[in-house]
């Protein structure tokens, strides 16, 4: 009896750490959250309004699957024509607020090289890290030692912050978010937005 009580505490808690998008607003731009970006600077989520997003989560300590996250970012970056990859913008929430000041962000991405007149590193509140983790279907806990088991979903939003595409590959430009992102691009459909 107590096993099946173990088993449906720890269902109820996997349920509860990962509650997906039931109820997802159209936009997560409607998600009422503050980022600080590597450079101390303070946003709203909707930082970059206008342009198509390559958002994720990540923390700055992992020495695994986050630099081949960067790196999968990067492909599909290098994969869009230059005229429509000025238009894109990359933002990468840490899971890890308490380690990841902003300092520590900008060293990570003075480390990986990171564009940051594109790309944002950012850190938010826990509560708000909960939140856009569950928007985005991102599952994430604690370890012992201080890392975290996260699973690694890189998401297109529209120029609006509508999820467009989630995709889980790793080490390559995923086609489907090539696809999207080709759908999202102003050159290509016509439709310009403000700068």
């Amino acid at each position: 009896m107590k096993s099946i009580a173990h088993a449906l505490l720890a269902l109820l808690a996997m349920t509860c750490a990962h509650a997906g998008p039931v109820n997802a607003p159209a936009s997560i731009y409607n998600l009422q959250v503050s980022l600080t970006d590597q450079a101390g600077v303070a946003h709203d989520l909707d930082l970059y309004r206008g342009h198509p997003v390559l958002i994720t989560m990540f923390y700055g300590s992992c020495s695994m699957t986050c630099p081949l996250l960067i790196d999968t970012l990067r492909a599909v970056d290098r994969s869009v024509p230059a005229q429509q990859r000025k238009d894109l913008r990359v933002l990468m929430i840490t899971i890890d607020p308490e380690h990841d000041t902003p300092q520590a962000l900008q060293t990570l991405a003075q480390e990986r090289r990171i564009d940051t007149s594109r790309w944002t590193l950012a850190n938010t509140d826990e509560k708000s890290v909960r939140k856009l983790a569950a928007l985005l279907d991102i599952q994430y806990r604690p370890l012992p030692n201080g890392g975290y088991n996260h699973s690694s979903i890189v998401t297109l939003l529209s120029q609006d912050g509508e999820i467009l595409v989630r995709s889980s590959v790793l080490g390559k430009a995923d086609a489907a978010l090539i696809a999207g992102l080709q759908q999202t691009s102003p050159i290509l459909t016509g439709n310009r937005h403000p700068d």
